[in-house]
């Protein structure tokens, strides 16, 4: 159909790029439906080379696809356009008795063609990016810097989920970045809430299927939420449930984040501290562990201060070194749990690799680099470690040294034969520290009637979905 010179066209380059994004959003779907070896007919009746020619380059860049000859596909007129050896024709009005038409033909690279194009069309994790980095991904796309400022603050201070929630954005921005970048989400699998203190457990679904666990506490200080750094555990402490399935992976800094900014969502109250003493080991996953520190005390992102974010390690020694380089201002808790390496082999194989003279070493430096106070964590289990000799062993050990003791009743799980100490063992363990100078305080047991022993809820959801056999 000819074009009638009456008919006007009037459209804005913003608009322009809308529909170009709107069509690479299209493209981002559809091109897993064309099998290996299969073609792909683009197609677009639209003059700006925005829309075209930038598109066609777009996919041959992005996506698993090269260009491919159109061959006796077009009728002998056409096929001497200059654009056809290109895999490509634009038809003009004027020069063609039709409209302005684009067409480009594709095919999709074989699995085991040598020049196979490398799948890059997985879509970027945009929380886990510190301000920097989304600036530096805006200035690829041409946009200008404050722009980077306005979604960092939509993803971690306005918590959105969708980039549709940006309204301060553009359109075709929030049309692009959605096709670019994901903002990972947690689905709530499960939440109990102790009827003793209001401690709720969660049971969080990522986009994988996998299952993690998180704790919203509330002490008179503030509210804290203990997190989770990986999904399962390969440390295979004794006393632990996270460990029993091993470890399937780690936790990226998006989803370690999106468990605090999910619970402040859900119970409409601000989170001021927080422990990453959940599921995993931290410094098993250092470098996402760092990252996620330093969004969430961000001022322009979480906004909690590193004095309130306490980080568990069971005493991977290297590991506390690295950590401390960082020059953090968090507070470190070492996983003691027994006062002598013999005992501490039977509860935890990482003293099979690191010796408690090792990891007091490590955690003495750690406290010289960052002036931070070390936490030494000790879970009390009735009849292996909360006798009178194993206290006044533990006083020896740490007599002197600039730490404080957390004395930690062991929640019981199904799987361990472990009980929980007897107040007046636990009671009696504190004074004989405290005789010999050293700061220690009881944790004050939460929600054990809701399974808020770290792993204990995970591994129910896991079991049962075994049962069915769903997602492991």
């Amino acid at each position: 159909m000819g074009r009638k010179p009456e008919i006007r066209y009037s459209v804005t380059p913003e608009q322009v790029k809308e529909l170009a994004a709107l069509q690479r959003q299209i493209l981002a779907n559809v091109w897993r439906y064309v099998r290996p070896g299969g073609t792909l007919l683009y197609s677009t009746c639209t003059v700006t080379r925005e829309e075209n020619a930038e598109n066609r380059r777009w996919i041959l860049e992005e996506l698993p696809f090269r260009a491919d000859e159109f061959g006796d596909l077009l009728p002998e007129a056409l096929r001497g356009e200059r654009s056809v050896a290109e895999g490509a024709l634009r038809l003009l009005p004027g020069m063609h008795p039709c409209d302005v038409f684009y067409i480009a033909l594709l095919r999709r690279t074989l699995r085991g063609e040598r020049q196979q194009k490398v799948i890059r069309m997985e879509q970027k994790d945009i929380k886990s990016m510190n301000g920097a980095e989304i600036e530096a991904e805006l200035a690829l796309l041409g946009e200008r810097r404050f722009r980077a400022g306005q979604i960092y603050s939509w993803l971690h201070q306005k918590r959105v989920t969708s980039f549709e929630e940006m309204t301060n954005l553009p359109k075709s921005l929030r049309q692009e970045l959605s096709v670019r970048f994901r903002i990972p989400q947690l689905t709530v699998e499960e939440c109990r809430i102790s009827r003793d203190d209001g401690t709720r457990k969660y049971a969080f679904a990522l986009e994988d299927g996998n299952i993690i666990e998180s704790v919203f506490m509330r002490y008179r200080h503030g509210n804290s939420v203990c997190v989770s750094s990986q999904v399962g555990c390969r440390m295979g402490c004794s006393f632990c449930a996270s460990t029993l399935d091993g470890l399937e992976r780690n936790l990226a800094p998006s989803e370690m984040l999106e468990q605090v900014y999910r619970i402040q969502r859900d119970v409409g109250e601000r989170v001021s501290h927080v422990v990453v003493m959940g599921t995993g080991e931290p410094l098993d996953n250092l470098e996402n562990l760092v990252r996620f520190i330093r969004i969430l005390s961000d001022e322009k992102a979480g906004g909690i201060s590193q004095r309130n974010i306490t980080v568990s390690t069971c005493g991977l020694v290297p590991r506390i070194g690295r950590l401390a380089e960082e020059k953090l201002q968090i507070t470190l808790a070492l996983s003691l749990h027994a006062p002598n390496d013999a005992l501490r082999r039977t509860m935890m194989p990482i003293a099979n690799t690191y010796t408690i003279s090792q990891c007091l070493e490590a955690c003495e430096a750690y406290f010289r680099a960052t002036g931070r106070r070390v936490s030494y964590e000790y879970s009390l289990v009735e009849g292996i470690n909360d006798g009178r000799e194993q206290a006044e062993e533990l006083a020896g050990l740490l007599q002197g040294r600039n730490c404080h003791v957390n004395l930690i009743p062991v929640n019981p799980i199904e799987e361990r034969n472990f009980r929980e100490s007897r107040p007046a063992n636990v009671a009696n363990f504190k004074k004989i520290l405290e005789k010999r100078g050293i700061n220690v305080t009881i944790r004050r047991s939460m929600g054990a009637d809701i399974d808020s022993a770290c792993g204990q809820l995970r591994r129910k959801i896991v079991v049962q979905r075994e049962q069915r056999g769903g997602i492991s």
